[in-house]
C-alpha cells in the first residue's frame, strides 16, 4: 500500500471515528435511564399494580370487579401469608389467576412482596380496623339450614328473598357462584364491600355483629346455591 493510499485511509477512519463521536452526544439520543426496565426488574408499586392488580380489584384498589384491596378491614383481616398464597397461585376454579413466576405468571417473588407491601401502606388504615373480626379462615364447615335464617335477618333487605335480587341485586347467581370461591364468600360477607354499600359484618342489617359461626353458616348457604363443578372451591 503507497503512503497515499495510507494516507487516504487512515483519514477516512479518523473522520469516521469523529463522526460516531459526535453522534453519541447528538441532542435528544437516550440515555440508559430513558432505556424501558425489563418487566421482572419493576420495582414501583403503583406500575406493579396499575399493570397486574388494578384490572380486577379497582385504579384505586377499589371500585373494580373483585373485592376491594383498598379496604382497611380486608387488610386488617389476611395476614402476609394468605395474600401471597392468594398472589403467587392464583384460585383454581375462579378468575383469580396465579401471577408468580414459578406459577406460570409475570412477577417475581420480590415484586409480589412490594405489592403486598405498597397495599398495606397506601389502604390498609388503622391498625384495629379488623379487630373483633370473625377469622379469615373457617375453622369448620358452616350449616346452609342455619345459614338461611343468618341470610334472611341480615343479608335479605338488600339482596331480596332467597337471595334473587332487591335493591343490591341476586347473590345466587349461578354464573357469579361458580367464578367465585368460598374464601372469596367468607371474606366478603366479613370485610364487606364499602364502596358498593355492602356492610361489613359488625354492620349486618340485623343490628348485630356476625358471630363467626354465623358467617361460615351464611356462606355454607351460599355454596349450597352454586351449580355443581368438577373444579375446587375450597381455595
Amino acid at each position: 500500500m503507497n503512503a497515499h493510499r495510507l494516507k487516504s485511509l487512515f483519514a477516512i477512519v479518523s473522520l469516521t471515528t469523529i463522526l460516531l463521536a459526535g453522534c453519541d452526544r447528538l441532542s435528544g439520543r437516550p440515555t440508559q435511564a430513558d432505556l424501558p426496565l425489563r418487566p421482572s426488574n419493576v420495582t414501583d408499586f403503583a406500575t406493579l399494580y396499575g399493570d397486574d392488580c388494578a384490572g380486577c380489584h379497582g385504579a384505586d384498589g377499589k371500585s373494580g370487579a373483585a373485592i376491594a384491596m383498598n379496604n382497611p378491614v380486608y387488610l386488617g383481616l389476611i395476614d402476609d401469608a394468605s395474600m401471597r398464597r392468594v398472589i403467587v397461585g392464583g384460585v383454581p376454579g375462579t378468575a383469580m389467576p396465579p401471577f408468580a413466576q414459578s406459577a406460570g405468571g409475570s412477577l417475581t417473588d420480590r415484586q409480589i412482596e412490594i405489592v403486598i407491601a405498597g397495599m398495606r401502606k397506601s389502604w390498609a388504615g388503622a391498625a384495629d380496623a379488623a379487630a373483633g373480626a370473625p377469622p379469615y379462615s373457617a375453622s369448620g364447615a358452616g350449616n346452609p339450614n342455619r345459614g338461611a335464617q343468618v341470610y334472611a335477618t341480615d343479608c335479605q333487605s338488600c339482596h331480596g328473598p332467597g337471595g334473587e335480587g332487591g335493591r343490591a341485586g341476586t347473590i345466587v347467581d349461578a354464573s357469579y357462584l361458580a367464578l367465585v370461591s368460598d374464601q372469596y364468600l367468607r371474606t366478603i360477607v366479613i370485610a364487606g364491600r364499602p364502596e358498593l354499600g355492602h356492610p361489613d359484618w359488625k354492620n349486618a342489617a340485623g343490628g348485630q355483629p356476625l358471630t363467626p359461626e354465623q358467617v361460615s353458616d351464611v356462606v355454607a348457604w351460599l355454596s349450597s346455591k352454586r351449580p355443581a363443578s368438577p373444579l375446587s372451591q375450597s381455595n
